[in-house]
């Protein structure tokens, strides 16, 4: 049984990388339901306090970064506040056109187009879409290299205290 446990955990995580290319897949409730799948079903004794309060302060650094990585590409290339939205209107969408490459290339033609409509030059318009490009790459390596470090602490706890 711990076996089957640990392969639905082993997917999980793995989903949970899934999830940082495909927004509509909740990355980091993958991370934590195959955390408290062991919780549960293998060893509640395993975990100590001190990986309970680094997974929290890592879950909470997820969606720190990702805020942050992107507002400051956002404010940094100049982006209106539509234009931020159509960014994520497009990071949705494009998670359906053309995968992969649609999560990268339909919110740039939006926020482009959007930038145009309200009246800004093309030069303008192409630096606020690189802006918002970037800030979701940045994003998208910062939550990255936070759910390996996350799962590296889960395991270290499991597997070798």
């Amino acid at each position: 049984m711990d076996v089957l446990i640990w392969i639905i955990i082993v997917a999980l995580f793995i989903i949970s990388f899934i999830g940082l290319i495909y927004p509509i897949i909740p990355a980091v409730l993958m991370l934590w339901a195959g955390i408290i799948l062991y919780y549960f079903f293998i060893d509640a004794s395993a975990l100590s306090w001190w990986t309970w309060g680094s997974l929290i302060a890592l879950t909470i650094a997820i969606f720190v970064a990702d805020y942050l990585a992107s507002m400051y590409f956002v404010k940094k290339y100049g982006a209106s506040k539509h234009g931020m939205t159509a960014a994520t209107i497009g990071l949705i969408v494009g998670s359906f056109i053309i995968p992969p490459f649609g999560i990268l290339i339909v919110p740039f033609v939006l926020v482009l187009v959007i930038e145009l409509l309200q009246q800004h030059s093309l030069a303008h318009s192409f630096k606020a879409a690189v802006g918002t490009l970037l800030g979701f790459l940045t994003s998208t390596f910062a939550k990255g290299m936070i759910q390996l470090t996350l799962i590296g602490i889960f395991l270290v706890d499991v597997l070798i205290f």
